[in-house]
């Protein structure tokens, strides 16, 4: 089987969270490979349609999608769209999610804050994986060189993260999610991935940056730097050519060497 390991020229592609930070990183690089790219967002319209802007400039084509992905039906729908506007779909980027900025330790967490950590990065999840699983699958991902789903998780479920268990659970959960579906998906030619950061120069991150914060925590990751969205893009994309198509149920480390597990 010859490979286009270089090159998405006639990939299509769906990313959620594809507004900001690593998810409008991510788009713009899936771009720049030649796929089209819709641009999953919740509520940031704006920005979504900048991205779609720049989707064009490279000479693809690019769609802003609005849903709930909190939801079943929110992430049936998005998926649906994708696919319609896009022709089918052979790539899901899931990049959306939440991160609670507030310190609270488990003993002092409310019931809301867990249930809405989980329900924004877990249930979500699952509900836009299953879709795209499913279109590719119906599709036939098999005779389209595979379908390729990369879901961001993070250094947090890997470690933990005090002050944030809700979150560090949400991400663990999702690398064990990762690993399950992979197994499931591999006679379809689906590859699942994740994608785990550490500290990123992110929207997301402005409080503990604040005064100071982003020295102090620079200076504690051995390559000295917090990473850029493009630094955790590019591995993310690197999971989606065809020369990755024997890698599945990864979980691939890009923290500058701050967290080093296998």
């Amino acid at each position: 089987m010859r490979m286009n390991a270089f090159t998405l020229n006639g990939k299509r592609a769906l990313v959620t969270g594809g507004t900001r930070g690593i998810g409008a990183a991510v788009a713009m690089l899936l771009g720049g490979a030649g796929a089209d790219v819709c641009v999953g967002y919740r509520s940031r319209r704006g920005d979504a349609e900048k991205v779609v802007a720049g989707l064009a400039a490279l000479g693809v084509k690019g769609e802003a999608l609005a849903a709930n992905l909190a939801t079943a039906s929110g992430a049936e729908s998005l998926v649906g769209h994708a696919v319609k506007e896009l022709g089918g779909l052979d790539i899901l980027v899931h990049s959306a999610g939440i991160w609670p900025a507030d310190d609270v330790p488990a003993t002092e967490m409310t019931e809301e804050r867990w249930s809405a950590t989980l329900r924004e990065n877990l249930d979500a999840t699952f509900f836009v994986t299953r879709a795209a699983a499913k279109a590719m699958s119906a599709q036939g991902a098999r005779r389209n060189g595979g379908g390729r789903i990369v879901l961001v998780s993070s250094t947090a479920g890997q470690r933990g993260e005090a002050g944030h268990s809700d979150y560090a659970a949400s991400k663990g959960a999702m690398i064990s999610f990762v690993k399950s579906v992979a197994v499931e998906l591999a006679r379809h030619d689906i590859t699942v991935n994740a994608v785990a950061p550490g500290w990123v120069d992110t929207e997301m991150c402005e409080a503990p940056f604040a005064g100071g914060g982003k020295e102090r925590i620079a200076a504690g990751i051995p390559v000295g730097r917090v990473a850029t969205p493009e630094d955790i893009a590019f591995p993310v994309v690197s999971l989606c050519f065809d020369g990755a198509r024997h890698v599945t149920g990864e979980i691939l480390n890009v923290n500058g060497g701050a967290v080093l597990c296998g």
